[in-house]
């Protein structure tokens, strides 16, 4: 396991580089982001540990960070004073773009996977916002009248998103559809059902092998998977084990019934949501967990998941100023 210190700063987001297997960023807040400046590390994974090959400082909490899809030096983040800042690790000190339009703290952003030439953010003020690195103004506005968590793009198409908050709704919007058809939204529902009451949905993740299958989770501790084509007839899997809320989930980019949670019970948790198929001699999982990873000693706000080299190498980050990079296979079965 590999550990960098994010000294005086607590981390809020992770994301490993799509282009080098090698480098990860991370976006961090001084004071647990209630007040006070943010930082984005660029971070190198060496033969000698972890360095920092680049940072930027900012005059707010930054909460979460996506790379540029189509440029191998450029990565985004989310502001706590409502703004979005793209950063080129080829340039000192500046960010080459910035946008203020949000009204209030920005809680996450996330690259067009597909088309790679827009990414998305979302935010406390209501809204989900579409941008282009080229523009200086946001491409399209998607209101969602909640304070929005989590917005994403589909791995499987250029024309969908998705954002969960803090009314536990899961919106699909598709571009596609006529700006008339309720500002392109094509879902509306609710994440739970009774016998659960509703609590805010902090986290949500598309499986990167089933179009359809998203997972959520948040405040009521649990990760609930669904297939869209049939989100009122109930989750496909309840996992249940976390203690207190969880914060983010990633589906893994190798293996279709596999992800990972963190949460703020301080551990990192790998989960199968049964869908993997058995065999003659190996029956078909359950819906499980399959082992967690408890060294951070603090709220665990982030982990992504390296989409090189062997299935499992992922990182994680949290309130206790360290950086975690570790292998899932360790933890299984434990």
């Amino acid at each position: 396991m590999l550990e960098f210190r994010t000294e005086g700063f607590n981390g809020y987001g992770v994301k490993y580089s799509p282009f080098f297997d090698s480098r990860v960023a991370v976006a961090a807040a001084a004071n647990f982001g209630l007040v006070g400046n943010g930082r984005l590390y660029v971070l190198g994974l060496t033969p000698n540990g972890i360095v920092a090959e680049k940072w930027f400082d900012t005059q707010d909490s930054l909460y979460d960070v996506s790379w540029s899809e189509s440029h191998e030096n450029q990565l985004v983040v989310a502001s706590g004073d409502g703004s979005i800042k793209l950063f080129d690790v080829a340039f000192n000190d500046f960010p080459v773009q910035s946008w203020q339009e949000h009204r209030r703290e920005v809680f996450s952003v996330h690259w067009n996977l597909v088309a790679k030439d827009t990414f998305c953010s979302s935010s406390w003020d209501g809204t989900v916002k579409i941008w282009s690195p080229t523009r200086p103004a946001s491409v399209l506005t998607l209101p969602t009248q909640t304070c929005t968590y989590s917005s994403a793009w589909s791995p499987h198409s250029p024309s969908i998103l998705s954002a969960v908050g803090s009314d536990s709704y899961l919106r699909l919007f598709d571009l596609r559809l006529p700006p008339s058809t309720s500002n392109h939204l094509a879902l509306n529902l609710p994440v739970h059902s009774a016998p659960h009451p509703p609590s805010e949905a902090l986290t949500h993740d598309w499986n990167k092998y089933r179009e359809t299958v998203v997972a959520v989770a948040g405040v009521d501790r649990l990760i609930r998977t669904f297939d869209i084509r049939a989100m009122r007839q109930g989750p496909l899997a309840v996992l249940a084990g976390h203690e207190y809320a969880v914060r983010k989930v990633a589906w893994s980019p190798h293996l279709p019934d596999l992800l990972l949670s963190a949460s703020y019970d301080m551990t990192c948790r790998v989960w199968t949501d049964g869908s993997a198929p058995g065999n003659g001699k190996v029956p078909a999982p359950i819906a499980k967990e399959l082992g967690r990873m408890p060294r951070h000693t603090e709220f665990v706000t982030g982990v992504d998941w390296c989409l090189f080299g062997a299935e499992g190498w992922c990182a994680s980050c949290g309130w206790d100023e360290r950086l975690l990079v570790w292998d899932v296979r360790a933890v299984i079965g434990r």
